[in-house]
């Protein structure tokens, strides 16, 4: 591990560089605190800045928006010694390449467990219970009344959610699902113990697949790493069933989402609810045409008090390596 290295008292404060805009009140402590450079129009900083940012601060406050690599590492001036990065996923950081260099990583975990875990609930309502239909007929005005066999959804009691990727978000979604009444199921690199198992009501797949072929919905809450891109690809979501639902909330890239498009406007599977998207913001259009895909720009977390506390994480850790110590979320390889 890179030594953590504390800034010589004598010398003026801690440069910090933050690359998007944040709550108020998580600002107004930076500025406190540090020498701080802060974004006034929340616009995504291009390779070019982001370099130069590096390249005279002592910390760099990026987000999932802010792509690192080792080319853009190896530009960056000695000055820079930690990335503490505001969000939980890191993958879009070269943390090899980082402390390689004695640059640390750290992230904010936790923080938006619950509130993801929400959305989740939310994407699953949303699409079997076909919200996002009844809306547009609403708002379209063409809503003609009541009547008996108009938007019919599907009951969550009683049905099969298959959690690819059991952490804490996983796992958060469990305990909801089973307030829901339905089934809960799971793949994951490594099996829960016994008695977390009995706590969620678990079902244990060790194959992907084969639990793939039996649910009825399924929420993605993988991380994005190189075992797990595509890790839904064309092959895997075929093994579905076609009223099957797609719910992903965690990174875009875990699912092949041309393969997704193409079987939902074929109608091999029911429907999706998507808070993340392949390609960043650059979302294949013709996800935007079907009626039977609810959309949602990347709200997973986008709550004011998961935001503040993304942000008082990212304090504590410039402030705890600022001291001389280990920042308590500090990024290792054995978490990727």
């Amino acid at each position: 591990m890179p030594a953590v290295q504390a800034t010589d008292p004598t010398r003026s404060r801690l440069k910090v560089t933050v690359t998007r805009r944040l709550p108020e009140a998580v600002e107004a402590r930076m500025s406190e605190l540090f020498d701080v450079s802060l974004s006034t129009d929340d616009r995504r900083m291009t390779r070019d800045e982001l370099v130069a940012a590096m390249r005279v601060s002592d910390v760099l406050v990026p987000t999932v928006t802010d792509a690192i690599d080792a080319n853009m590492l190896a530009q960056a001036g000695e000055k820079l010694k930690l990335i503490a990065n505001y969000g939980a996923g890191v993958d879009h950081i070269d943390v090899h390449s980082a402390r390689q260099r004695g640059i640390l990583v750290t992230n904010t975990p936790g923080v938006v467990t619950e509130d993801t875990a929400d959305m989740v609930m939310a994407l699953i309502l949303g699409v079997t219970r076909r919200i996002p239909e009844g809306m547009a007929e609403m708002q379209a005005g063409r809503w003609q009344g009541w009547a008996p066999t108009s938007h019919l959804g599907g009951r969550l009691g009683g049905r099969r959610l298959g959690i690819l990727g059991m952490g804490r978000i996983g796992q958060a979604v469990a305990r909801r699902a089973n307030v829901f009444g339905m089934q809960v199921h799971y793949h994951n690199r490594r099996r829960l113990r016994p008695e977390i198992e009995a706590e969620l009501q678990a079902t244990w797949w060790d194959s992907l697949d084969q639990m793939l072929a039996r649910m009825d919905i399924v929420s993605v809450n993988a991380p994005h790493t190189p075992s797990t891109f595509h890790l839904l690809n064309a092959r895997r979501l075929k093994l579905l069933k076609p009223s099957a639902v797609v719910i992903n909330t965690s990174r875009g890239e875990v699912i092949d989402e041309n393969a997704l498009t193409r079987m939902l406007r074929a109608g091999e599977i029911a429907g999706a609810g998507l808070d993340v998207f392949e390609h960043g913001h650059e979302i294949n259009p013709r996800l935007r045409e079907l009626p039977n895909v609810m959309l949602l720009p990347h709200m997973g977390s986008a709550t004011i008090e998961g935001r503040v506390e993304m942000g008082e994480k990212v304090l504590i850790n410039i402030k705890t390596f600022a001291d001389g110590h280990r920042p308590p979320d500090l990024v290792v390889p054995s978490m990727l």
